[in-house]
């Protein structure tokens, strides 16, 4: 599905990702893991195209996408929901979900307002709420259901869990699984690695710019070490 061989991209001079490679197969949730400032973000806007690669190859269903723009890149169905969320907060729920919108396309999920209503309860009540007066918690919600309406067949989550409250860290975690029944594949970054445990399958661990560990979350799981040496704050 989603595939980044030795890519390396840079901010200004800054050599900020160093032979990056990784892969995210359909139907499947892989998380990349890593402290503050490690390359996480970085690497997910180098795939989006946000940040253009400086060499190295990023393949979505079977074609290069390294090269072209981040809307190209939505529209062949490659979603991306940023850490700093970027609603329309003067629109309602509903309004934001329409600004989404994408045709359907093959090999994807549909979604509409009762299907995602369904994925996300809290967003079902509250159709008519601007996005300003929900919480930050809701925001990520209704960032990540704006993405869905675009009928993505992966999706690039960046921290889904920052700086919201557990409870809705608890309602994340269960609607990424229920992404994943769907059938969409999923690629987050995470510094929380007991939420990561929760709803991955494998992991690839991110170090000043280079992958350091790569393997399934039951591996990392048994492997304190490098939980110490690579995820301990």
């Amino acid at each position: 599905m989603l595939q980044i061989s030795k890519i390396h991209s840079y901010y200004g001079q800054a050599h900020i990702l160093t032979d990056v490679s990784l892969e995210v197969n359909a139907g499947e949730v892989v998380v990349l893991l890593g402290r503050n400032g490690a390359g996480k973000s970085t690497t997910l806007k180098s795939i989006i195209g946000l940040v253009r690669p400086a060499s190295g190859a990023v393949v979505f269903a079977g074609t290069r996408i390294e090269r072209l723009a981040p809307y190209r890149i939505a529209r062949m169905g490659l979603g991306y929901v940023p850490e700093e969320r970027r609603i329309f907060t003067d629109l309602s729920v509903l309004e934001n979900l329409e600004v989404g919108r994408q045709p359907p396309r093959a090999r994807a999920p549909t979604w509409d307002f009762e299907k995602l209503g369904a994925l996300f309860p809290n967003l079902r009540e509250m159709p008519d709420r601007l996005g300003g007066r929900m919480s930050g918690g809701e925001q990520q919600m209704l960032t990540i259901a704006r993405t869905l309406m675009g009928n993505p067949a992966c999706i690039l989550l960046d921290e889904p869990s920052e700086g919201v409250a557990p409870v809705i860290v608890d309602q994340m975690a269960e609607a990424i699984r229920g992404l994943k029944a769907a059938g969409v594949a999923i690629l987050l970054s995470e510094q929380n690695l007991h939420f990561a445990m929760e709803v991955a399958d494998r992991a690839y661990i991110i170090e000043k710019g280079g992958i350091r560990f790569e393997g399934t979350m039951q591996a990392l799981s048994a492997n304190a070490e490098v939980q110490a040496q690579y995820l301990a704050v």
